[in-house]
């Protein structure tokens, strides 16, 4: 049962030739220059990373930096299925769905020098499923991981469990791959196999990756994150630019070869200034998450005021500004993917004061302080949290805006005592599992019986029609429990350098395969 392999590809490729996910040039071969090797490519980021071990966050920003230094054993091509990365090929999976035997790349060498087997691939798994969100999601249905020989590790599930291989594919909260040596908690050393190695860290400077001459890509051509990964750049610098407006004016001056996350109505400016805009559509959903562990949100008539207190509507117009940037939608994935659903009219968009009012004095809520983290380095999160913190006092809750920056916000939303709600978002992703909040281990901390049987039906589902049905469950049970509320459907907008070449639009923008040309 190769589930990521086959599930859903009519669907997926209709979605992708009506232009809908906007990743359909992710090959970097549609460019008309000739690649040339050399040069460094400066990046600007939304900030300063919370960390650079790609196992301990889900944050988008580190798995954006750290996916050219460490690999997984399996990615995502320009259609959305998972390939093998470090993996020699896609897994060979039992006729019970429960043993995933996987025959490893021969010849991988990390940073260090060091060869790759695979007791570097079990301990990293092992630690993977210690410490990453996603790995502790997995570990609850794993009983073993093991190495039957240098080149092969064979994972046992205690049942079956669908979204295994696009789990072990994901970029962030990732089962990247380093050597056992230096599997340390905190992580010390930042040794991977990837295409570039981590050479320095200025903090709130630079992060600088040079090219890792021993690295070994795949054969063939470059296929989305998978396929080759080519090596011509010498050098990729990130840059955090923590303001989003400093963001679109360096963009429109043309100071950097890539500018990340800038908000979507600079897109004219852009196109009279010296970058080129960058625009990926639909690119996700921001929500808001609640604290269903601790505090005023642990209270479900309280997280169903806040649910119906909100107008969504006026908080996307808040957020972009422009209908050709959003979309009005309850449900989790848009219209296109064979995940999408109709389920959430009912829930949505109601912008009810009174009745979110009614709810809160039925429940005989007294303390009514709202804490809202947010940060302004995602622009359209503050905008969306101000307008938010507007009907939800006139709803009767007493509002505290807390605003730090992004490296602070994903820090302190690990601890249940000091928010109630958090805005985040992410990019639309092939499988509903690589979401994080069917993880009990991710901030928000949903766990209840409920969540727990229609997760569990829809892990277990063996057919693409039986997990489409069962991940309808979970949406309604998202809908009755409100353990977040999605905001809507939203475009991102990006911009490069024309001497950037390679490059195209992507949830996670990545470099290798980029190169520089003359101006």
């Amino acid at each position: 049962m190769n589930f990521c392999t086959s599930r859903h590809h009519g669907a997926m490729r209709t979605l992708l030739a009506a232009g809908l996910i906007g990743l359909s040039a992710l090959s970097a071969a549609a460019t008309a220059a000739a690649p040339a090797k050399g040069g460094t490519a400066v990046v600007a980021t939304i900030g300063e990373p919370p960390t650079l071990d790609p196992m301990a966050s889900t944050a988008d920003l580190v798995g954006i930096l750290t996916q050219h230094i460490f690999e997984t054993l399996y990615t995502f091509d320009a259609k959305w299925n998972t390939t093998p990365l470090l993996a020699e090929k896609l897994p060979d999976i039992s006729g019970d769905g429960l043993t995933y035997t996987i025959a490893l790349r021969q010849g991988i060498t990390f940073h260090d020098g060091s060869a790759m087997d695979s007791a570097d691939v079990v301990a990293s798994l092992k630690r993977w499923t210690e410490t990453a969100s996603r790995g502790k999601q997995a570990a609850k249905l794993i009983a073993g991981i093991e190495a039957p020989d240098a080149h092969t590790v064979r994972i046992v599930l205690k049942q079956p469990y669908a979204p295994l291989t696009a789990l072990l594919a994901m970029n962030n909260s990732a089962a990247v791959v380093m050597p056992q040596e230096k599997l340390a908690v905190p992580l010390k050393e930042f040794v991977g196999t990837g295409p570039y190695q981590l050479k320095a860290r200025v903090p709130d400077q630079y992060i600088q990756l040079v090219r890792f001459d021993g690295y070994q890509p795949r054969a063939g051509e470059p296929d989305g994150y998978g396929g080759a990964r080519k090596q011509y750049l010498d050098e990729i610098r990130f840059a955090p630019v923590s303001n989003a407006n400093t963001r679109v004016e360096s963009a429109a001056a043309g100071q950097y070869d890539y500018v990340d996350a800038l908000p979507v109505e600079s897109i004219d400016k852009l196109k009279n200034g010296r970058s080129d805009p960058m625009l990926l559509k639909p690119f996700g959903w921001p929500r808001l998450v609640l604290n269903t562990r601790q505090g005023i949100m642990s209270s479900l008539p309280a997280r169903q005021a806040v649910q119906r207190a909100l107008n969504e509507e006026d908080m996307l117009y808040a957020a972009f500004g422009n209908k050709d940037f959003y979309a009005l939608n309850a449900d989790l994935y848009p219209k296109g993917f064979p995940w999408a659903t109709e389920l959430g009219g009912k829930v949505y968009n109601q912008g009810d004061v009174e009745g979110a009012k009614k709810l809160l004095d039925e429940a005989g809520i007294q303390d009514r302080t709202l804490r809202i983290l947010t940060s302004q380095q995602y622009e359209f999160h503050y905008k969306m949290a101000l307008v938010a913190a507007e009907y939800l006092k006139a709803a009767g809750f007493k509002v505290d805006m807390q605003v730090v920056d992004w490296a602070t916000l994903t820090q302190r939303r690990q601890d249940p005592a000091l928010w109630d709600i958090f805005i985040t978002h992410s990019p639309f992703l092939p499988e509903p599992a690589l979401i994080d909040f069917p993880s009990k281990d991710a901030p928000g901390w949903w766990d209840t019986p409920r969540r727990n049987q229609v997760l569990d039906a829809f892990n277990q589902a063996r057919t693409p029609e039986e997990r489409t049905k069962r991940w309808a469950d979970v949406q309604q049970a998202v809908f009755d429990e409100v353990p977040f509320i999605k905001v809507g459907d939203f475009n991102s907008l990006a911009a490069k350098s024309p001497a950037l070449q390679g490059v195209q639009p992507a949830p996670w923008p990545y470099f290798w395969n980029a190169w520089k040309t003359a101006k």
